[in-house]
């Protein structure tokens, strides 16, 4: 990341939160989907949404202002980025991802990252996803979204790690198995094993249901870091576990991961991985630094780093390779035959 020079970047970042709630009330006044049927005007808007004229005004504005929205002679229309990722339904819709999950859970959940950093959390504060899922509607609410969230690095897996040879699949805190069903899909005699919280494991198994593949994915129920796993498996995959968990268990999750492959199985983790040098990516880096908001103890994780930590497990043709650009990377590791 560039180093900033200019009082307006320093501005940008500070005011940076009003950009986000605008994006948020926006999608849940589905304004990108009602604009996808065509421009409209002020007044067109205000009847599809119930807003009041005045307000929409500012809304629409704002969006404009931000990019999200192009105006020509008083008229309104989504932007290329906002038809293409903001529209319900579309091919590539994540709108509901971060009006949901980011813009309900997250946004509020940030407020706690001050005291977090200092060490002075509160003692009715959320420290774990543990306890934040003891919660099932939010951890509904964060599941369903997440799922959708989880899809895209899912399908790029298929292309990037070829799994044709491997039968058995431990999705350590697997979610709803946005991976577990991608990946079963993709290669048809794999089998899957996904262990998460009794609520979150409730709603994967609909997921898998509706996906028609009950018979070849199950739930464990439990916390990942103490449940038991399964032995002799293919296949470890962990997305945005290093990232959600205290640092300290990091070393202990690599090592079970190496104990319960079967010589020539491979480690997946998917995650928020910063560049060796620290200086970036900017995404990667804020979701790391969010995480800390609700997990005061969880560990920035840099490329070189994880490699590291996988050779040190024993795992050997070690590879770190990028998913979600400037967002998250794929380290893979195979245990020794």
């Amino acid at each position: 990341m560039a180093a900033i020079t200019e009082a307006d970047q320093i501005s940008d970042i500070a005011f940076g939160f009003m950009g986000s709630k605008a994006l948020f009330v926006a999608l849940d006044h589905q304004i990108f989907t009602h604009l996808s049927k065509g421009a409209a005007d002020v007044d067109e808007i205000s009847e599809k949404t119930g807003l009041h004229p005045d307000r929409a005004e500012t809304l629409l504005t704002a969006l404009a202002g931000l990019g999200l929205l192009t105006v020509s002679d008083g008229r309104f229309a989504n932007a290329p980025g906002a038809e293409v990722f903001l529209v319900q339904g579309a091919k590539y819709d994540f709108g509901d991802y971060l009006r949901l999950q980011v813009g309900r859970q997250m946004y509020g959940l940030i407020s706690q990252l001050g005291a977090a950093i200092s060490g002075n959390m509160p003692p009715d504060a959320t420290v774990s996803y543990e306890d934040w899922f003891e919660d099932a509607e939010e951890a509904r609410l964060y599941s369903e979204s997440q799922h959708a969230g989880s899809l895209g690095p899912a399908r790029q897996v298929t292309k990037k790690v070829d799994l044709s040879g491997a039968r058995t699949l431990l999705d350590v805190g697997g979610g709803t198995g946005a991976f577990a069903i991608t990946l079963c899909q993709a290669f048809p005699e794999l089998t899957a094993t996904v262990v998460d919280f009794a609520n979150v494991s409730k709603l994967g198994r609909r997921y898998v249901d509706e996906a028609g593949l009950s018979d070849r994915i199950r739930y464990v129920d439990g916390n990942a870091l103490r449940t038991d796993w399964p032995d002799g498996q293919d296949i470890v995959m962990m997305s945005y576990l290093l990232s959600g968990v205290p640092g300290s268990e990091h070393d202990g999750l690599v090592a079970r991961a190496y104990h319960h492959l079967v010589p020539g199985g491979r480690l997946l983790i998917h995650d928020f991985v910063v560049e060796a040098d620290r200086s970036g990516p900017k995404l990667a880096a804020l979701w790391q630094l969010q995480h800390t908001a609700f997990t005061p103890e969880a560990r920035s994780v840099d490329a070189a780093g994880l490699s590291n930590l996988l050779s040190g497990a024993g795992f050997a043709e070690t590879e770190v390779i990028e998913m979600i650009p400037a967002m998250t990377k794929l380290a893979v590791g195979r245990r020794p035959t």
